[in-house]
């Protein structure tokens, strides 16, 4: 769904006399790398990073595991560094790790993913797996995947960190109907990242959670900033409008983008592409300017007229 997307945003480009060369569209404006403190630490990471979720689930195939290795490089060529991940996306985790393998300047990498099973013994087991496929003494980020015995896993993930194991903790959920669930565990417990859907056109998270990641210091990842591919899907053969040159936005992907890292409690979104030249478009929301809020108000009028 994202690839045909991605091709009817570049149809639609032609069509309106804009270029139709993907590397074009893919530049990146002029400027210093868009990066965004980890509030309880000021560790800095790139702003946008990569989901993996569909994405990499590619199983064996040695044709479609080089296309993967593709993407990843593109993705540290251009200043990478958050790659999230799960248990429940297949063989994402293990196709990551083969392509880490290939990646010759991934110093960049900051590691994350998820427990997601019932049981705390279970779930160290889980970890210690996750390790292996990805080939990591340990990881950046450990994150308890739609809270799922969230009780169980934070005790285990609050005992690696104490040790040195990870270094930080996070919860995440991609359901609306968590969100209470999430507020509550946000405002008990002591985490170190969240993980929640925000788009332009998904905006609840601004109600709740994005304040009060802001109130705790909570550091914030965004998954589903493309809608999974919905947002391509509607607005692809819409006039890509020229007032977006305001903040060096030239296409959509990076239209979406900017507006989800330009809010101030945002620290990474992390979309997903299964193509190298896909990912070059991500990319080049790191750089360049962002919309202000009344840019950002104008955007989703824009969005919310077509």
């Amino acid at each position: 769904m994202e690839n045909l997307s991605r091709r009817a945003v570049l149809a639609a480009l032609a069509g309106l006399g804009a270029s139709a060369s993907l590397g074009a569209a893919a530049n990146a404006a002029p400027g210093p790398m868009l990066k965004r403190a980890i509030p309880k630490t000021g560790e800095e990471i790139p702003a946008i990073g990569m989901g993996s979720w569909i994405t990499f689930n590619v199983g064996a195939d040695p044709a479609l595991r080089d296309a993967r290795a593709k993407v990843l490089q593109a993705f540290f060529d251009r200043g990478g560094g958050l790659i999230d991940s799960s248990p429940m996306y297949g063989s994402s985790e293990e196709v990551i790790g083969d392509g880490l393998k290939r990646i010759a300047n991934a110093n960049t990498l900051f590691s994350a993913t998820k427990v997601w099973i019932w049981g705390q013994a279970r779930g160290i087991r889980q970890m210690e797996n996750s390790r292996r496929l990805w080939g990591l003494e340990r990881f950046d980020l450990m994150q308890i995947h739609n809270l799922l015995d969230w009780e169980s896993h934070l005790e285990t993930l609050l005992a690696h960190k104490a040790q040195g194991r990870i270094r930080y903790v996070g919860i995440t959920t991609s359901h609306g109907e968590r969100h209470e669930a999430m507020a509550k565990t946000m405002a008990a417990q002591p985490l170190d990242f969240v993980q929640f859907t925000y788009n332009i056109l998904d905006r609840e998270a601004e109600r709740r959670l994005l304040p009060l990641a802001a109130e705790r210091r909570l550091a914030v990842i965004v998954n589903r900033p493309f809608r999974q591919g919905d947002l391509f899907d509607r607005f692809a053969r819409r006039p890509f409008p020229e007032w977006a040159a305001e903040f060096d936005c030239a296409n959509w992907a990076q239209f979406f983008l900017k507006f989800v890292v330009s809010h101030p409690a945002v620290t990474c979104a992390i979309p997903a592409t299964t193509r190298a030249d896909h990912m070059a478009e991500n990319m080049g929301a790191l750089r360049g300017r962002l919309p202000d809020a009344k840019t950002r108000a104008r955007m989703i009028r824009h969005v919310e007229g077509l």
